[in-house]
């Protein structure tokens, strides 16, 4: 017989959580985040000292940069390891990893929503071709990030002659998710969730892991209030509903309280009218808008420049020919950026996070445009760590080892940079302190040669060069109008790129600020 859901208040949580249980916590910045159950659970840790060496098991960075989210857990003794996509927005993690204070694992975005999942079927591995080359590869570092994580979560096996890696799954004791609505017999509406991640899988996994399931919502409501179809956690997976008291705990993003539009698309909406300054910033964005074709309309942007890239198609007025997509489940509309990054203004479906990442593993992106942080002469991209920093891979590298096309895009050099375009050519006015272009990336994040090995089409995008991964290596296929080769770019790296005879100029119409006409089929 079905046990009968409970309705609890936040602060009876902690006492459900045992010393060492294995914790899944739900959410994507803010978006799906029971911040209400983490503040209790945190405050009863700092009171009793109990609950305590917790696992923590995310697939996405759950935070914001400082104090919400995940960042509650960060006290020594209260968590004992930390399986996890995304590090950076949850700040006060990092002195425990670098003091060796907790285990800890990083592993890609997807690949952990699709763990969760795995593990909630009773499957031991989920197996992908996703991370090899990569820092999660065991023959590199397979995912560890200090020197007490020991334990080997990450192996090879080969099928039909290929190898592959296998992630070990991970069950759960307790699942701590967040929803909208809950009847009287538990079950579990969306209504206001702007995704919906693994939310479904990870409560699966807990429930039939012989754990239980914590769900935060906002309101009570009859039985029959919920369509069925609305329903994304049924009773049947529910163990415990916190009705939050606090409002301001149950935001829809950490960004927002309450947009309409991140769940729905009748609604009119301003477009915003605004122009994009003339900066590197939109000269990147530029350059990279100009790849497209009419047969590249299914696209993934990055946070930071490439979210530009959006603003410059619409200034053009060719945005509507393409679908951006958002890898926790967002298809079509506008992506958010700040902590809203994750939801989508009007979006045309959202789908859940493993079922997104199964599309981009088996190639459903068109074309990708992410980040660039560092590169490397093998054409390596670094964006998960520096020195003691932890940012993560989050779903860097489901993205770049199975899109069709991969575009990074990043200044030439960062701390300090100003340039300035005008009539057609760029100035550099002021050089950033820190180079991008090193000799060898400090973690490898998306690898060059497993790229080449598959054949990818790579391009590298920054204010003064353009450079794309061939088999040769990192050649040099354009520079900026306006730029000295020597000056401004070989002397700002650390090492010589590949300098064909056809290297051009890239298009004026890039440097000047009026829009570039620009026209896909």
């Amino acid at each position: 017989m079905c046990k009968k859901v409970e309705f609890i208040k936040a602060s009876q949580v902690p006492a459900l959580i045992n010393d060492g249980c294995a914790i899944g916590v739900g959410g994507f910045v803010g978006t799906g985040v029971a911040e209400e159950i983490h503040l209790e659970v945190a405050k009863h840790f700092l009171n009793e000292g109990k609950p305590k060496d917790l696992t923590l098991i995310y697939s996405a960075g759950i935070g914001d940069g400082k104090d919400r989210g995940l960042n509650h857990y960060a006290h020594e003794n209260l968590v004992k390891r930390i399986i996890g996509g995304h590090w950076g927005l949850a700040p006060k993690f990092q002195p425990l990893v670098a003091a060796n204070k907790v285990e800890a694992y990083n592993l890609p975005q997807g690949v952990i929503s699709q763990l969760i999942r795995d593990s909630a079927a009773g499957k031991p591995r989920t197996i992908t071709h996703v991370g090899m080359g990569t820092f999660v590869d065991p023959d590199i570092e397979g995912g560890k990030l200090n020197e007490v994580t020991k334990e080997d979560i990450v192996e090879k096996v080969t099928f039909d002659g290929k190898t592959y890696l296998a992630y070990k799954t991970q069950k759960m004791d307790v699942a701590i998710i967040k929803g909208t609505e809950a009847d009287e017999k538990g079950n579990i509406g969306f209504s206001k969730e702007p995704l919906t991640l693994e939310a479904q899988a990870m409560a699966m996994n807990a429930k039939n892991s012989g754990g239980i399931v914590i769900v935060q919502v906002e309101k009570k409501v009859k039985n029959g209030t919920i369509n069925p179809k609305d329903v994304k956690i049924p009773h049947i997976l529910v163990d415990y509903v916190v009705v939050v008291e606090n409002i301001e705990n149950h935001m829809q993003t950490f960004g927002t309280q309450y947009n309409e539009t991140f769940v729905r698309n009748d609604i009119a909406v301003d477009i915003d009218k605004n122009v994009y300054p003339l900066n590197e910033r939109k000269v990147i964005a530029r350059r990279a808008a100009m790849l497209l074709d009419s047969s590249k309309n299914i696209l993934n942007y990055g946070i930071g420049v490439p979210e530009v890239i959006a603003q410059v198609l619409r200034e053009e007025g060719q945005d509507h020919l393409f679908t951006p997509t958002v890898e926790p489940g967002a298809i079509g509309g506008t992506p958010a950026g700040g902590l809203d990054f994750g939801a989508s203004i009007s979006p045309e479906a959202i789908i859940d996070q493993p079922s997104m990442f199964d599309f981009y593993d088996g190639g459903g992106i068109d074309m990708t445009f992410l980040g660039l942080a560092q590169c490397d002469k093998e054409g390596n991209i670094n964006v998960s760590k520096f020195g003691p920093k932890i940012a993560g891979c989050g779903g860097f590298i489901n993205i770049t080892q199975n899109s069709r096309e991969i575009v990074f895009c990043g200044a030439f050099s960062a701390g300090g940079l100003k340039v300035k375009a005008s009539n057609g050519k760029l100035e550099i006015i002021q050089e950033g302190k820190n180079k991008k272009f090193i000799d060898a990336v400090e973690q490898i994040t998306f690898s060059g040669n497993v790229s080449k090995e598959n054949n990818k089409k790579v391009i590298y995008i920054t204010e003064r060069a353009v450079f794309e991964l061939r088999k040769e290596g990192l050649v040099l296929t354009e520079i900026a109008p306006g730029v000295d080769l020597q000056n401004d770019i070989l002397k700002q790296m650390d090492f010589e790129p590949i300098i064909p005879k056809d290297m051009k100029l890239m298009d004026e119409k890039i440097f000047l600020d009026e829009p570039m006409g620009l026209v896909f089929a």
